[in-house]
């Protein structure tokens, strides 16, 4: 009988004794829960496990907390795993990206969705992702599989199906909005995070880091410096284990907050709460050092400045010529130099993968070798670049497929570029998104977190913008088919051929 009852019907209906009772019971076990939780192990660890395990009941309550919590785990705990083995060790990334496909299907298995969204991109993106496993099934000839690769690559369809299923959830502007406000208040976090563990001292930072060892992060060499060197300067990683990794995420935040700085319909409501969630994002990516991360975070205001707001460029030639004379930056300017010239140990590293990179694809040019390792004892897989990577584990097959993709990604979603004149409140949204995607593209000729089997979260944050893009230009392209549609109805001439008001009509 009970168990037919929501919990407001069971307090309605029931009477006082019995609820007491039940309240008494959920009160003395999570008493006696938090009290053998404190005695095993201490107050730090009970307190984080009643916060997981209160933020797992509110991550299945539904679909959209689900996806919330996807976007938190990316931002705050990118590599966290679970504390135990089970089989495999899942990350809390993965379980949550699996409770939110998971809820999705139940959507249709229960009949609360009936129609799927798609768009003309889909085929694209399902044939390089069927090309992707083809090419990791034909390179298991090179080398022996083990459970955790396999489960890397499983991430790596998942995130791809991920960007997909988000196309079908979000279908309208309002969803949209929440969506993004979600990843810029987590990309203002993870920067703050950043800045904070950059500011302390690096024995307390490092404290900090290396507890986060018992879900999965390293225990040792946790801070990060420049060139390896703890005479350079530090770099700000967060969480995120990588400061080239937290770079690139930190792009992509940027890029979706900076339209709304200078948009009639600024997301945040006002302008300058955009400026100002702006501020740490872009202090923190400046310390990362990570010059590639920088140069293409001056695309994407580029971007956003060419394509709807001019005067971006200016403010930005400004801020880069003050940037260059302040004292404080002399050693980001000189780190720059150095990567032009190739006159640094990085960059010159950088150079060697990229020959090696270039000899595996012209040894194994149509398919490449796979995922897991390099059949020649001279060549290995690993360069830090997206369009190398993509080469060397799919070949040009695979890599013609990716920009084949991206090309009509940037096709279809230019249709719902912002019109003069009709202004809509996805516009500033859709122009972060597209200055977002292109960042990251230019970032992969310096990276390759954006495909690495190692970088879940940076791949899934990168097939989410995919999926929001898609998304925003669909809701677009509907909603002004839709108004052109009523004003053709609107402006029909009548049988006296006088063209119809809108004020007649209604009389």
């Amino acid at each position: 009988m009970l168990k037919n009852l929501s919990i407001e019907q069971f307090l309605a209906t029931s009477d006082r004794q019995t609820v007491s009772l039940v309240i008494g019971m959920a009160l003395g076990l999570s008493a006696a829960l938090i009290g053998v939780l404190l005695a095993l192990l201490g107050p730090l660890w009970a307190a984080a496990i009643l916060v997981a395990l209160v933020g797992g009941v509110w991550m299945v309550s539904s679909l959209t907390n689900a996806l919330y919590t996807v976007i938190a785990i990316i931002c705050l705990l990118p590599f966290a795993t679970v504390p135990f083995k089970i089989v495999l060790t899942p990350t809390l990334l993965d379980i949550a990206m699996g409770t939110a496909v998971g809820l999705y299907l139940i959507q249709w298995m229960t009949g609360e969705r009936r129609e799927l969204k798609t768009t003309p991109v889909h085929p694209f993106v399902v044939v390089f992702a069927a090309l992707t496993v083809f090419s990791f099934v034909a390179g298991l000839r090179h080398a022996g599989i083990n459970t955790t690769i396999l489960r890397r690559f499983a991430e790596l369809i998942l995130s791809i199906g991920f960007g997909l299923m988000l196309v079908d959830i979000l279908r309208e502007a309002k969803q949209i909005k929440h969506m993004v406000l979600a990843i810029a208040a987590g990309g203002v976090a993870a920067s703050l995070v950043g800045i904070v563990l950059w500011v302390l001292p690096d024995g307390t930072a490092a404290n900090f880091l290396v507890r986060l060892s018992i879900i999965g992060y390293p225990d040792a060499g946790v801070i990060q410096y420049i060139e390896s060197n703890p005479a350079l300067s530090e770099r700000a990683i967060g969480t995120s284990v990588n400061p080239n990794a937290l770079g690139g995420l930190l792009v992509l935040m940027g890029a979706l907050i900076a339209p709304h700085a200078f948009s009639d319909q600024p997301l945040t409501g006002k302008r300058w709460h955009a400026l100002a969630a702006l501020v740490p994002v872009f202090g923190c990516l400046v310390l990362t050092f990570s010059r590639g991360s920088m140069l293409s975070f001056v695309v994407a205001i580029g971007v956003i400045a060419l394509l709807r707001y001019p005067r971006l460029l200016i403010l930005g030639v400004v801020a880069g010529a003050v940037f260059i004379v302040l004292p404080f930056t002399q050693e980001y300017i000189v780190r720059f130099i150095e990567g032009f010239q190739g006159a640094d140990l990085a960059t010159q590293m950088r150079f060697g993968e990229y020959q090696d990179a270039i000899l595996l694809i012209t040894r194994y040019p149509l398919l490449g070798v796979g995922f897991i390792g390099a059949p020649d004892i001279d060549i290995y897989l690993g360069v830090a670049n997206v369009y190398l990577t993509i080469g060397s584990n799919m070949g040009l097959l695979g890599l013609s497929a990716f920009l084949l993709t991206m090309g009509a990604i940037f096709v279809y979603a230019w249709q719902a570029r912002p019109r003069d004149g009709r202004p809509d409140e996805l516009d500033p949204i859709w122009l972060g998104l597209l200055a977002g995607l292109v960042s990251v593209l230019f970032n992969g000729i310096f990276d390759h977190y954006f495909f690495n089997l190692e970088f879940h979260f940076a791949v899934t944050i990168f097939w989410i913008y995919i999926g929001l893009l898609l998304a925003t230009s669909r809701v677009l392209l509907t909603s002004r088919s839709g108004d052109e549609a009523a004003e053709s109805v609107q402006a029909q001439p009548d049988s006296a051929g006088v063209i119809t008001s809108e004020k007649s009509m209604a009389v």
